[in-house]
């Protein structure tokens, strides 16, 4: 039986761990970001003045990414609905408006092509020890299931984690159904599985999913919405083992 300590907490009998990719163990802030920032202003090109409320409704401002904001933790799917939406107030069709955000997305992809982000400070070695101990590990992202594999490749994590899963099914987060899913895929039960995430959505899931625990992570950011959250940790050296 292996336990978990976290701060005050203790978990026990866990035999899997799903975390969050971007914000948890990708440092992929400022990339998402770039992402909104030009997606944003391809756009606004060709319907000015919906540049700014577009990184609003992405969650930019500035230099600054909102942790909890719709680049941060929505699909793709979700930012092209939002980014179309602003459009269309401008009276132009759905299709049409559907249309001009597939095609900037495109050509944002296009030019934004590059490897994944850094992971954070002492990830892969906490990994290694939770694989080393036989916790069976899974990575859920708002992203899709090809940059979670390419982020898991380029890291070589691939032998850590058994189950990579993006925003490609019929749900996303935050629906307790994916993590359900992919505890189904790991084979264990949900009562069974911590949920590691950096935002609330990430809580939520695990919690509605039933999630033995879940666990927010910040990494020194302060200011984040980790609603329903059982404790929340700076960086992964605080989860520790025991048994």
């Amino acid at each position: 039986m292996i336990s978990i300590d976290c701060l005050t907490h203790q978990f026990t009998d866990i035999q899997a761990i799903i975390f969050d990719k971007d914000g948890t163990l990708e440092d992929s802030g400022d990339y998402l970001r770039n992402v909104a920032q030009k997606r944003a202003r391809l756009i606004d090109a060709q319907i000015p003045g919906v540049g700014e409320p577009l990184l609003m409704a992405f969650g930019v401002n500035g230099l600054i990414l909102d942790p909890a904001g719709l680049q941060a933790v929505g699909s793709r799917y979700e930012n092209e609905i939002a980014a179309a939406a602003y459009i269309a107030e401008t009276g132009r069709g759905w299709s049409a408006s559907l249309d001009i955000v597939r095609g900037a997305f495109t050509e944002v992809d296009r030019v934004m092509e590059s490897t994944p982000a850094a992971m954070f400070p002492g990830c892969l070695e906490s990994i290694e020890s939770l694989a080393v101990a036989g916790i069976k590990l899974a990575i859920v992202s708002a992203a899709t299931t090809s940059q979670v594999t390419k982020f898991a490749h380029y890291h070589k994590l691939q032998s850590h984690f058994q189950v990579l899963l993006g925003s490609d099914l019929h749900f996303a987060k935050p629906d307790p159904r994916l993590f359900q899913f992919a505890c189904q895929e790991l084979g264990v039960n949900p009562d069974r599985t911590l949920m590691v995430g950096d935002s609330s959505w990430d809580m939520i899931m695990g919690s509605q999913g039933g999630a033995a625990g879940c666990i927010g992570i910040s990494w020194g950011r302060s200011g984040q919405p980790l609603a329903m959250a059982d404790v929340s940790i700076s960086d992964l050296s605080e989860l520790q083992l025991r048994g």
